[in-house]
């Protein structure tokens, strides 16, 4: 039977790893996509360019908020498969537009997932739920899928709206929805406003004379990071099991904003010394005593959290689970892939320049 794959938020960085993953696998894929003035797919790009489009893929514009096109979408596609990745995604961000945050993050999850009922509610339906949804406290960690929710931020509020209304979903129609809470998961195509990726660009411009340093918020957040591409191959998995549940994706381990900072520069050979504490604190070339790093109070969020540190133990015995890259290779993958697109050499070849001078 071939089956069909619904995805909200396909011009992600999950959305389109996942995309890749389900057309690898036969699938036939169908995306939504929000109508902008200017091209916004350019993490699918390959993917339109590929012989897999109007063959095997799709795309429709859509907007999560609007429940008369998902009705429709819906009816017509028939998918046998549905993933809802698309949200205001960005923490900090929530702040400053809550409402859409609401709307766009939490209130979407319901119109899809009454679409689904009212078309039959005969598909499987992944809910992209968050870390975000814990809070952080260091009395929970590391969390579960039976830790306390505590969100700090409007982005995690709207999202324990969407956790809870797809499981009152899922036992009041007796509908196939999980919950899948991924802790943080980056890559290259991870977008350029999130820390990650901010300093991974960032130390990729320095190197290319583009900029003079990176200044953060605070570097003792710690986050339990993994790989957005091991992350989209458990959403699957989710939704070939015998029945619904909801499940943590963490590496079970964490580290703070500092040590990806370290590893980022340690790609290059280059080796960070601290100073000072708090919005203080100062990264400096270890070799040249150049200035690398500062605080800025004004990237600090309203309400921080602080400590993220997933336990995927049930994922891994359930679903059989398991990352393949680890904080070390994640981080050299990133760094590499935006030191290419920046200054056109790779992280060895930089080192190797280096080490000849």
């Amino acid at each position: 039977m071939q089956k069909t794959a619904l995805i909200t938020g396909i011009t992600g960085q999950d959305g389109s790893y996942l995309a890749e993953f389900l057309l690898e696998k036969g699938y036939e894929v169908h995306g939504l996509v929000r109508r902008h003035s200017i091209s916004n797919t350019s993490r699918i790009d390959h993917l339109i360019n590929s012989g897999y489009h109007k063959v095997k893929f799709f795309l429709h514009y859509a907007d999560t908020t609007d429940s008369s096109n998902l009705m429709r979408l819906i009816s017509e596609i028939r998918p046998t498969e549905i993933y809802n990745l698309a949200a205001q995604s960005h923490v900090g961000v929530s702040f400053e537009v809550p409402e859409y945050t609401a709307e766009a993050t939490g209130v979407s999850t319901l119109k899809l997932l009454e679409a689904v009922r009212v078309n039959g509610g005969n598909c499987r339906y992944y809910q992209a739920s968050t870390s975000e949804l814990f809070g952080g406290l260091p009395e929970t960690a590391p969390q579960s899928e039976s830790t306390p929710f505590y969100p700090k931020s409007p982005y995690g509020a709207a999202k324990l709206y969407s956790y809870w209304i797809t499981v009152n979903y899922r036992e009041s129609y007796n509908m196939f929805a999980c919950n899948g809470i991924l802790f943080n998961h980056e890559s290259p195509r991870r977008g350029e406003n999130f820390v990650t990726r901010k300093i991974t660009l960032a130390v990729a411009n320095m190197i290319a004379g583009k900029q003079e340093k990176l200044s953060l918020g605070n570097m003792n957040a710690k986050r339990d990071w993994g790989f957005a591409g091991d992350y989209v191959r458990g959403m699957w998995m989710m939704l070939q099991q015998d029945k619904p549940d909801d499940y943590v994706l963490a590496t079970n381990e964490t580290h703070t904003v500092r040590e990806f900072v370290e590893a980022a520069f340690g790609e290059l050979g280059i080796s960070v010394r601290w100073e000072g504490s708090g919005v203080h604190e100062k990264g400096y070339d270890e070799e040249t005593g150049k200035l690398l790093v500062d605080v800025n109070p004004e990237f600090y969020r309203p309400a921080e959290v602080e400590f993220l540190w997933g336990n995927a133990t049930k994922a891994e015995k359930t679903l059989g689970w398991k990352r393949d890259v680890d904080f070390n290779k994640l981080v050299a993958m990133m760094m590499d892939a935006d030191l290419r697109e920046i200054a056109g050499i790779s992280c060895e070849e930089y080192k190797e320049g280096k080490m000849k001078k």
